[in-house]
């Protein structure tokens, strides 16, 4: 099996990616706070932007939470590695009353495999259903939580992990199964831009 080919994306890429797809999220679900997957919270800050309600100028809030599927990380096994997600980092003991009524966009920069995302909307669904049954039984339907996400790249390969088809579902770029380098991984941001500037050239004259 040969190396997986290399897309780079710039700041400009991801921010206009982001921009091109913030409407159609705002008219469809319009969403009262974001969970941001690790670094899913730089295209969530981005999308904030685009988002904020002109009327009110009130930010929408942005939640963080930290899964591992790749990285390698203390404690962790060689079996571990790609096949299972690692919980780092979580919103607080009481995450599923915070999530009581919202309309929440879960935001990841890539959806590879798509167990990252299974994982964490499985998991916020059950800490909001924990806080349900503490409720009354009439009160539980209103209080509900919606959810949506949104990925700036989305492969184009089988995938791994499932999500419900009731979960409204955003993809920013749709992209052929490529190993994908983002500007806040480069140590040379110039270098980076460059080079993706020379693949972008090279595409158009193919």
């Amino acid at each position: 099996m040969g190396e997986l080919a290399h897309l780079r994306a710039t700041y400009n890429d991801v921010h206009n990616i982001i921009r091109a797809t913030a409407d159609k999220i705002a008219s469809e679900f319009k969403p009262d706070m974001f969970i941001a997957i690790g670094i899913g919270f730089f295209p969530a800050r981005v999308m904030r932007t685009f988002l904020k309600d002109p009327s009110t100028k009130r930010n929408i809030s942005i939640q963080a939470i930290g899964l591992s599927l790749y990285e390698s990380l203390p404690g962790t096994s060689a079996e571990q590695l790609g096949s299972s997600v690692i919980r780092t980092q979580w919103l607080g003991p009481e995450s599923g009353k915070a999530l009581l009524g919202r309309k929440v966009l879960v935001v990841d920069e890539v959806d590879d495999s798509r167990k990252t995302l299974q994982y964490a909307l499985s998991e916020l669904q059950k800490d909001i259903e924990s806080e349900l049954q503490l409720l009354p039984e009439s009160e539980r339907e209103s209080k509900r939580t919606k959810f949506a996400i949104f990925v700036v790249h989305n492969k184009l390969k089988p995938k791994l992990g499932q999500l419900p088809s009731d979960i409204p579902y955003y993809a920013g770029a749709e992209v052929e199964d490529v190993w994908l380098d983002y500007p806040w991984e480069a140590i040379d941001i110039e270098e980076h831009d460059r080079l993706a500037k020379e693949d972008k050239e090279e595409r158009k004259a193919t």
